[in-house]
């Protein structure tokens, strides 16, 4: 997925490298899309996986677009793989750091594909899987305006520094993780909820009994019905 070049925003200029590939899937109707989902990939995937996840999401959502970009940065210890950042290790400031290294990219991606199709973040909402969605948890807090929802499967939320005593979004969230994940704990899971619910971010939860570093049909089904729900009620 091909983007082109244009004068670069003050996202882009200061963020370490700029999105400009990645997989799509057009709205299953034919029509111009009036809702984007994107698809923000797992530490050493791509996007090229996680838009494997779309075709199951289109009946629910038939004029949506799915966009799955790559990572900017090549991950040096999956081969072909990309990274959000480079993840050595769960230290909280290690996280947060990384976070909010690979955030401007990701706030850039958004700006030019909301402005392309003449949309708002109204009409977006951002699925992570993994290091994906402690991006999407990242990004979801802090938009200008809040995205009509968030989901994260296996991941976890990094940092908050800062939100509790500024305005910031508050979109609602669904958090979906496995009890056998040995990548990351389901631990992650109770944390980012206690944390969200916290700041006073609507969070609904499930756990998948049994799955490991994976998103099961279950899982898949609550992600889709979340967001198509979410839409709806902006419409």
């Amino acid at each position: 997925m091909a983007i082109s070049k244009r004068p670069s925003s003050p996202r882009e200029t200061n963020s370490l490298s700029k999105i400009v590939n990645g997989a799509s899937l057009k709205p299953r109707s034919g029509a111009r899309p009036r809702k984007i989902v994107l698809l923000l990939h797992g530490f050493g995937s791509s996007g090229t996986d996680m838009i494997a996840l779309a075709p199951q999401w289109q009946d629910a959502l038939p004029d949506t677009l799915f966009l799955a970009p790559h990572a900017p940065q090549r991950c040096g210890m999956m081969g072909t793989g990309y990274q959000w950042w480079g993840l050595s290790g769960f230290a909280p400031s290690a996280l947060a750091a990384g976070a909010a290294s690979a955030a401007p990219a990701i706030d850039a991606f958004i700006d030019r594909k909301l402005a392309e199709y003449e949309l708002t973040e109204a009409d977006l909402a951002l699925v992570g899987f993994s290091q994906g969605t402690m991006m999407a948890l990242h990004i979801g807090l802090r938009r200008p305006r809040p995205v009509a929802a968030v989901v994260g499967y296996s991941g976890m939320l990094t940092a908050t520094t800062g939100l509790a005593h500024s305005e910031f979004s508050k979109p609602p969230v669904l958090l979906i993780h496995g009890t056998a994940d040995p990548v990351v704990p389901i631990a992650a899971l109770h944390m980012a909820e206690s944390e969200l619910k916290r700041l006073g971010v609507e969070v609904t939860t499930h756990i998948s009994y049994g799955i490991p570093h994976s998103v099961d049909p279950v899982g898949l089904r609550l992600g889709r019905d979340f967001v198509a729900n979410a839409f709806e009620r902006l419409s």
